[in-house]
Order: structure tokens, then sequence, then C-alpha cells
């Protein structure tokens, strides 16, 4: 049996299309493989000491580790807030001549107050032959025994706009 020769030709022509095709699906697949590979081993660490999902394992554990120590942070900063507020912050003096005849304001009242208006009222009242020192203690920025008006002056400058509940 003998063939056309123009369908030779036709077959022959085809096969050399398809294996052309072929030839080049090849190449095509040969290079996005070699890509993956590339992309596979920069996954791996290539030639580090680890890969980028062991690296962000350990990234995530330090992330974890640094939460963990900011919320006791927090906690702890919250108990220096609670220690200060009843610390001495307010601290005020005032200066005065207690007598008509004494010069150079040798008398003096300090406040010293924590947060809470609790604390004292230091004063000493000079005069030419004696000295008296008083300390009054004041509690919530008020006083059992009575005040002097400088007493009440140097208790409301030591909160003069630090007190957080605007008394």
């Amino acid at each position: 049996m003998s063939l056309d020769p123009s369908v030779t030709s036709i077959v022959a022509v085809s096969a050399a299309v398809v294996g052309t095709l072929g030839l080049i699906l090849g190449v095509v697949a040969q290079v996005r493989l070699g890509r993956l590979r590339h992309a596979y081993s920069v996954l791996q660490g290539g030639d580090g000491p680890e890969s980028i999902v062991e690296s962000a394992v350990r990234t995530t554990k330090e992330v974890e580790a640094l939460r963990s120590d900011v919320a006791g942070v927090v906690a702890g900063l919250e108990d220096v807030r609670v220690d200060l507020a009843d610390a001495i912050r307010h601290v005020a003096v005032v200066r005065y001549d207690a007598f008509g005849d004494m010069g150079g304001r040798l008398s003096f009242s300090a406040a010293m107050l924590d947060d809470a208006g609790d604390g004292l009222v230091l004063s000493s009242i000079n005069g030419r032959s004696e000295t008296r020192t008083y300390a009054k203690g004041v509690k919530g920025g008020q006083c059992e025994a009575q005040l002097s008006p400088e007493e009440e002056q140097v208790i409301g400058w030591a909160f003069r706009g630090n007190r957080k509940d605007g008394k």
C-alpha cells in the first residue's frame, strides 16, 4: 500500500509541528521547575543556618515572649502608680513675717502631701527671743487643728494643679 506523497508531507509537517510544540512546552516546564526549585531553596534557607519557616517560627516565639514581658511591665507599672500615689509628692513652702517688728521673713510653713491630700504641715514661728515649731497632720487636704492663713495657703500651693481628683 502506498501513501500519497502529499499525505506523507502533511503527516511529516504535522509531526514536526507537534514535536516542536512538545519541545517548547518541555523547555517552558523546565524553566518553571527551575524557578520553583529556586523558590523552594530560598524557603529552606539555601546555604543559611535556618529556613524561612524556622525563622518565622522563632520570630513568632520571640514576639509572644515580648508580649508576655510587656504584660508584666504593665502590671508592674500599675503597682508603681499605686505606690507613688502614697508618696509625698506635693511640697510647698511659704515664708512670712509672723510679727510686725521682725523682718526678713524668717517664719515659714511647709506642706508635704501625697496625692490624696494626706501628710503634714510644718510651721516655724520666729520671734526675737524664741522660735516655735508646729507640726499639724493633714487628711484629705483638711486639718483637725485650726490652720493659720499661711498654712491654708501652703496647702493650696502644694496642690496647685497637681491633684487628680480636682480638689
